[in-house]
């Protein structure tokens, strides 16, 4: 598995914490920033990770920005994404077994860095269960061709 990470710079410090989490996993990642303390523009970051997963360069991503609200929204606009803004373990959970969402999206300033990585080990180890689950992503899917 491949993942895309970035943040703005309300996500920072639990990107890092993330990072470390992928590396414990051997995960194989790509950081696309930023690289800053000073604002920046969170489209500038969730569009790039958002194309790389529809892309197929990368398997799936993780977008952090101060509530997570404005990375889930813009990877949203991008066909073929299914970004769920995630703050709780059952939801990471589902989230992937039912929705089979390609890319992760938490708040810094929602949730401390411990339960980010415990949500992210979570959605990161969990599978699709197809089925029912299945037919209802198809439909999205179609919808927006």
């Amino acid at each position: 598995m491949k993942i895309a990470i970035a943040s703005d710079h309300g996500g920072v410090n639990i990107r890092e914490e993330i990072k470390g989490l992928m590396e414990e996993m051997n995960i194989d990642y790509v950081d696309l920033g930023c690289e800053c303390g000073e604002s920046v523009d969170y489209p500038d970051y969730a569009l790039p990770v958002a194309e790389k997963v529809v892309s197929g360069e990368v398997d799936r991503g993780i977008l952090i920005c101060g509530t997570g609200i404005g990375m889930s929204i813009a990877a949203n606009k991008v066909k073929g994404i299914r970004c769920a803004l995630v703050h709780d373990l059952f939801s990471a959970k589902a989230t992937r077994e039912h929705n089979n969402s390609n890319i992760l999206a938490m708040g810094e300033r929602v949730i401390g860095p411990g339960l980010a990585r415990e949500i992210a080990k979570v959605w990161l180890t969990t599978d699709f269960e197809g089925g029912r689950h299945e037919n209802r992503v198809n439909k999205i899917t179609e919808y927006e061709k």
